[in-house]
């Protein structure tokens, strides 16, 4: 399968916070574009793509497949300005401190982009004591330079004003590297799957959401799934690949290049035995190569699926990803191969 990777760059380059999802949902609305019967937008913000089944209804009624992908990426909203015009944040999401020191970030306010460095407070390595040198700062402790004086800074900028971490993604042997590969991976692997769907109808209904605020809470998902009433529920997410050195071989979760998981178990939810050993077999069947994946901590949309109403049978696709919640993640392109030959090769 040969996949055009453009449409993932771009993604990735895309800025959309919790909350503030706006340029990815475009972007996915521009690719929906005779890919669906129907496409809304719910007063979450999620998308929302129908594409109707082509099986009988009276001997064996279709199912209701919901598959999800959030559009939104981890990043940061202004939650102060002070006196000198530093700019202090608040968190969307779950940051290592250690991956955000001297950051190029965007600030995105009414009047435009306004480019600034994020990096913690305190003394710089030349007149720091051992001591300072062995500390990891706390998140609280960073703060933003726009370049500019206060009264400036305070024209221009307001609280609530999302900031996104800077890079471009690109290519690195059979990676494909930038920020927001959680989920904009899945996002654009969700796009694939619509788009060879375009000339035949997949065997059941199915409903393709692009949900937001995934990264605060499943909270997109949560009314989707409400909306939807799905009776089969799959999430699409990236899970951790720390094939690595310096992490013991039971502890890599995934492995890159390995093939596309199949979550049997996270901190949020359990998988729906009957959906593992299908997709298992069916994978085994067309020769995908898959491996069983448990986190230890973590969760996708497939819990709030899962919950939904009276319970759905759910499980999670998860793609192998390096460095999470980094602006270097990584995703191996056979493993995106993998998981849209997947994913159709069920829907058909």
């Amino acid at each position: 399968m040969n996949l055009d990777l453009a449409g993932l760059l771009t993604l990735s380059n895309l800025n959309g916070v919790p909350g503030r999802e706006d340029a990815v949902r475009d972007y996915v609305l521009s690719q929906l574009e005779s890919l669906a019967d129907e496409v809304r937008v719910d007063a979450m913000g999620n998308v929302i793509a129908f594409r109707a089944g082509h099986g009988p209804q009276a001997d064996t009624p279709r199912e209701r497949v919901m598959l999800s992908a959030h559009m939104d990426e981890i990043g940061f909203l202004v939650r102060f300005i002070d006196d000198k015009g530093f700019l202090r944040v608040q968190a969307l999401g779950g940051f290592d401190p250690r991956t955000l020191f001297a950051r190029n970030v965007t600030v995105l306010t009414r009047g435009g982009p306004l480019p600034g460095i994020l990096t913690p407070g305190g003394r710089p390595i030349h007149i720091s004591s051992a001591d300072d040198r062995k500390k990891v700062p706390e998140l609280r402790e960073f703060f933003i330079d726009l370049g500019l004086g206060a009264e400036q800074v305070r024209a221009q900028v307001r609280v609530g004003d999302m900031v996104t971490l800077d890079q471009v993604a690109r290519r690195v042997g059979d990676l494909v590297v930038g920020k927001a590969m959680d989920d904009r991976a899945s996002v654009f692997m969700l796009i694939e799957v619509l788009k060879r769907l375009k000339d035949g109808r997949p065997r059941h209904d199915v409903y393709a959401v692009f949900s937001t605020q995934e990264e605060v809470g499943l909270r997109g998902a949560i009314t989707a799934a409400y909306s939807v009433q799905p009776t089969i529920g799959v999430a699409l997410d990236v899970t951790l690949a720390v094939d690595t050195p310096g992490v013991e071989i039971d502890e890599a979760v995934t492995r890159a290049g390995a093939g596309i998981g199949i979550k049997v178990y996270d901190s949020s939810m359990i998988s729906a035995r009957t959906l593992v050993d299908a997709f298992v077999d069916l994978a085994e069947a067309e020769g995908v190569p898959y491996q069983l994946e448990v986190l230890g901590q973590g969760g996708t949309d497939g819990a709030a699926i899962q919950r939904s109403r009276e319970g759905v049978p759910t499980i999670t696709l998860s793609l192998p990803t390096r460095y999470i919640h980094s602006v270097v993640e990584a995703v191996h392109v056979a493993d995106l191969e993998a998981g849209v030959a997947l994913l159709l090769a069920y829907l058909k």
